[in-house]
């Protein structure tokens, strides 16, 4: 074990997180079975009730973590309230989990429309034909819904919905966690005052 205490293999030595991340997620592209960049996304209401759901990461850089949604969403609509949210990354196969809070800005229209271009027909067509998160009625709703939609876009672009777009959640904490035996583990904590400030790094206690 190295001075810093970081293990080789299982961690770097640089003091800053994107790169380890980059490397983790390389790791769990080939070797999870499922959705890799799956991901927890915890939120809360205006009534500081807590909420957590499985959301795909679709980017991410210096400048922060990025997924899409409904913006009318349950999700969309405490995100935008709150405008700071939570992420946890856990790779069961390799024994590792991510951790990261902060605040959240809106991805600009050019990077969600790039991405939602890029999205599958059908996808695109539910984007307008899902009411998310609202009650429905039925499941042939949602299906006569999707078969208006697809006829209405039945040749061409699809536009992106004007409620549908991305978040950025921009860390000021990102915490690394590798399992260990005797549950004790590794963990070591980025953290810094201001999304754009310098990285602190921290070992914990299991």
């Amino acid at each position: 074990m190295s001075e810093s205490g970081l293990i080789t293999g299982d961690f770097t030595a640089e003091n800053e997180p994107f790169a380890l991340f980059g490397s983790w997620l390389k790791d769990a592209e080939s070797s999870e079975p499922n959705d890799p960049n799956a991901v927890a996304v915890a939120t809360v209401d205006e009534n500081g009730m807590p909420n957590v759901r499985m959301v795909l990461l679709k980017g991410y850089d210096e400048s922060g973590f990025v997924f899409y949604t409904n913006f009318e969403s349950q999700k969309g609509r405490e995100v935008l309230g709150q405008k700071k949210a939570a992420m946890c990354f856990h790779w069961k196969s390799l024994r590792r989990q991510v951790r990261l809070r902060g605040e959240v800005e809106v991805v600009s229209d050019a990077e969600a429309d790039a991405y939602y271009a890029s999205r599958a027909r059908g996808s695109r067509i539910g984007a307008w034909a899902s009411k998310q998160s609202r009650p429905l009625e039925t499941r042939f709703a949602l299906e006569k819904s999707v078969a208006e939609y697809t006829a209405r876009y039945a040749i061409g672009d699809i536009p992106r919905p004007p409620y549908w777009s991305g978040f950025r959640i921009k860390p000021l904490s990102i915490e690394f966690w590798h399992d260990r035996p005797f549950r004790l583990h590794d963990r070591i904590e980025f953290r810094r005052a201001v999304a754009d400030g310098p990285w602190e790094k921290v070992r914990m206690y299991p």
